[in-house]
């Protein structure tokens, strides 16, 4: 069913808070990501059926292993991607202050495999576009709130555009969301274009992916496609 149509991305973080980690493994030891290099390897062997020892036929998945990517916020997933010669993907969306760094580190420690020759990297972007700055920057008010909220340990679901614009920020709150927004493609297709093209001028990634935390699904579906149209045209990866 998936030749040439899934990629598998994994990353060390268990992707929630604490507590709904803990729900999910059950165990305080299923939060550890310290053996994350020899699962990883493990479950590359279920899909490659290279170790003669293994109690376990993964199926239909042995012999037909999809494209593996490491994810990665910091420097630990980006040395493992190069030292097994996989490709990397960074959070840049959430973790911008590290992308370079990471993407660097990613590229020194590159090792050739089975898989690639060459680094292969991804920087994951918001990316939220709208007819003006002004419109976009409201779209975006929810998905700082969101960050915000989650930062503080008190998640809630999304906020509109209006309940957003309405809360009541300390400095210190709109501090926050305005460092989390540099850095990040927001506003008219020609501010989205120069704000992704510094971007891939800046990392030199393979592949950027677009994510947009968009309260509306017709102002998401809207984001996208001006961006398809108007600002992704305009883009290369640097020479």
């Amino acid at each position: 069913m998936h030749p040439g149509r899934i990629d598998l991305g994994i990353g060390r973080a268990p992707g929630t808070d604490q507590l709904t980690a803990l729900a999910l493994r059950r165990t305080m030891e299923g939060l550890s990501a310290e053996a994350f290099p020899e699962e990883l390897t493990d479950l590359m062997s279920f899909f490659l059926g290279n170790d003669p020892d293994a109690r376990i036929t993964a199926t239909p998945g042995r012999g037909d292993m999809p494209e593996i990517w490491l994810l990665g916020s910091s420097g630990y997933s980006a040395q493992l991607a190069g030292l097994l010669g996989l490709p990397f993907s960074f959070a840049h969306h959430f973790s911008s202050a590290n992308t370079v760094p990471a993407l660097a580190l990613y590229r020194q420690s590159f090792r050739p495999s089975r898989w690639l020759e060459r680094p292969h990297s991804m920087v994951a972007v918001t990316a939220i576009c709208a007819d003006s700055d002004e419109r976009a920057q409201w779209l975006a008010g929810p998905a700082g709130l969101s960050f915000l909220r989650l930062r503080a340990g008190r998640p809630e679901p999304l906020a509109s555009p209006d309940e957003a614009a309405a809360y009541p920020y300390t400095e210190a709150e709109l501090s926050f969301v305005r460092d989390r927004a540099l850095g990040q493609a927001i506003g008219s297709p020609q501010t989205v274009q120069r704000e992704l093209s510094g971007l891939l001028e800046r990392t030199g990634a393979d592949e950027l992916m677009l994510t947009a935390l968009v309260y509306d699904i017709e102002d998401r579906i809207r984001s996208y496609e001006l961006i398809a149209e108007k600002a992704a045209g305009g883009l290369s990866k640097p020479s």
